[in-house]
Parts: structure tokens; sequence; C-alpha cells
């Protein structure tokens, strides 16, 4: 991330004068806003808490809204506008590094691989890494996690994304799928349930998985500034509980029955295709089994952002994550 924007960011955070409160109300629900950085079946345990009135169990009334990426979605935490961010912890790192009095803490993790595929527009059979050099990519935004994981595991397959490839930056996330559906680039990096889609139209192929080459990572993450949760602790706590409930019942189901509980979130979507996306996610372990973030994690992700050139200085886990309410949340849910 350019320092300017994450300048930019700092500031907005310093000229809000409006704190959202996640104080309970005579009894009532506490209310807590949340912007998840895109709607996506990556996040089923999310829909699951919602749909299975696991935060309403807790006492908690969420509003969820869709942010639309990562530097929206921390620009609408810095200001404010949300109190919890469902966001690559990337992002947190990126707000440390440029200073901060009031920090983004990591508190409840809920996907720990890439949620990533590589897509390529001819079936290949016994695909190998080394096939790719020569080839355009269509790859995701520079700084973002999606891009350093899908780096990171090219560079360990002795691939060099600038010098091997012809490798495509400049498209927007939105609009990476259409524009490899159009005829742009012979490989793509996608989320499910878009490649589930493709398969299905016969317009792609999965051949790969950068979530199972990247390896364990806190890859998306409910942060919150330490002002809120220094405020509010009984409401993290809570929160956290919730996701540790939701994360137990995705454990224990099946792809069909997750599928069918997260389907209202997916109005427009296929079934078949929200199980299969469901399914690929869960046989490979992207969905954490309890929200916390450990350090091997933590420093795999350090690693993937230092070989991308995207880190200032490693910093270190106990800066700005903080285990405690995911500890007893794991104790205490069963």
């Amino acid at each position: 991330m350019k320092k300017k924007f994450w300048a930019v960011l700092m500031a907005a955070a310093l000229l809000s004068v409006t704190l959202l409160s996640g104080c309970s109300n005579n009894g009532q629900a506490i209310k807590v806003k949340v912007g998840e950085v895109t709607r996506s079946v990556f996040y089923a345990p999310e829909y699951v808490a919602l749909e299975k009135g696991f935060f309403k169990e807790e006492g908690l009334e969420v509003d969820l809204q869709t942010t639309f990426g990562g530097d929206k979605t921390m620009t609408a935490l810095l200001s404010n506008q949300i109190d919890v961010a469902l966001v690559g912890s990337e992002t947190s790192i990126y707000v440390y590094q440029q200073g901060s009095d009031d920090p983004v803490i990591n508190f409840a993790q809920l996907t720990q691989t890439d949620g990533t595929f590589l897509v390529s527009r001819n079936q290949i059979d016994n695909f190998d890494w080394a096939q790719l050099k020569g080839s355009t990519f269509l790859g995701q935004r520079k700084g973002g996690m999606p891009q350093m994981a899908g780096e990171f595991t090219l560079k360990k397959h002795g691939i060099n994304p600038q010098q091997d490839l012809k490798l495509i930056q400049n498209i927007d996330f939105a609009n990476i799928a259409t524009a490899f559906a159009s005829g742009t680039g012979q490989y793509v990096q996608l989320f499910e349930p878009q490649a589930s889609i493709f398969e299905k139209e016969g317009k792609g192929h999965v051949i790969a998985s950068f979530g199972v080459e990247s390896g364990h990572l806190p890859y998306t993450v409910f942060m919150t500034k330490q002002s809120f949760i220094s405020k509010n602790k009984d409401t993290v706590q809570k929160f956290t509980n919730a996701i540790q409930k939701a994360q137990i019942w995705v454990q224990n189901h099946t792809a069909e029955q997750i599928g069918d509980a997260i389907l209202p979130y997916f109005k427009d979507a296929d079934r078949d295709i929200i199980i299969s996306s469901v399914k690929r996610y869960k046989e490979q372990g992207t969905y954490a089994t309890d929200p916390i973030l450990d350090e091997a994690e933590w420093n795999n992700l350090l690693d993937v952002m230092d070989t991308a050139g995207e880190l200032k200085s490693r910093v270190t886990h106990d800066k700005i994550v903080d285990n405690s309410f995911a500890e007893k949340a794991k104790k205490q849910v069963q």
C-alpha cells in the first residue's frame, strides 16, 4: 500500500469525532456494525452465525454491510462508520506501519488459507507450475493478500512473476472474472463461487489451489480499533463466542447443509454452485476451526508479505493480535 493512501486513512480516523458504541441499552440487543471486504462463500461461518442466530444468542444485533475492498473497509473502520471489519490481516499491518495511537487489533480469525484457485482457460491434465512460464496471467490487486499469496506460490515454484509471466494487475477486483471470460489471459486467480461457475459454464478449469500452496495464514480476520476493545470488551467477547459457535457448526455439518444455511446471502446463486464452492473450501481446510490467530500463521503471513516486497518491517504477533477473546471462546463454547 502506498504511504500516501494510508496517511489519508489515518487522517480520516483523526478527523472523526463520533464513536460508534457497542454498549447495551436497557437490556436490549447490543448493536454492532460489521463491514465485510466482499460477499463470498469464503466467509461461510460468518453467514452461519447470522442465519443460525448465534449472534442473537449472545445478545447482539449485527448490522452486516459489504464494503467492497480492503482499502474501503479499513477506511470505514478508521472513520468509525463500522465497529468491526472482516478483512485481510495485512490491512492492520499497513495501518500499524504508518503509526497510530489507536492501532487496529485482530481478535478473531475466520479463514486460515488463501481462498483463490488457479483457473486455466483450457483443460490441463498433469499440470505443472512451470507451464505458466511465458503465459499471460490475470492476477489480483498489488498489495492485497490474494496477489501476495499468488506471488509467494509462484516464486516457491521457481517462477518470477515480473519476468517469467505477462502479469496483468490493473483490473479492478470486481471485473477480473469478466475480463477473463471476455478473453483476457490464459490463466486467472479466482475465488469461489466464480471458479465453480466458470467450470460449469465451460469457461475455465480449476487446476490448482493457492490456499493449499501458500499454507496456513490469518487470511481473513475480524478486527477493530484498540479503543473499541477497551470500551466494549464484553461485546467483543460475545461476538467472538458467536463466531466460535459458527465455526463448530461448519466443522460438524456437510457442504450441503452449510450451503443451504448460507444460500439466503447469495440470492441469485445456483444452489449446486454454492455447495460445490463450500465443499472445495471445506476439503482444503480453509475455514478456521476456532478464532485463535496463532503465531506460526502470523509469521507465515509476514513471510508472504516480505516476499511480495510489501513489508516495511516485521510486526510481531503481540503488537496487533489479541487472542484473549478467542481463547476464552474456545474454552467456553462447546
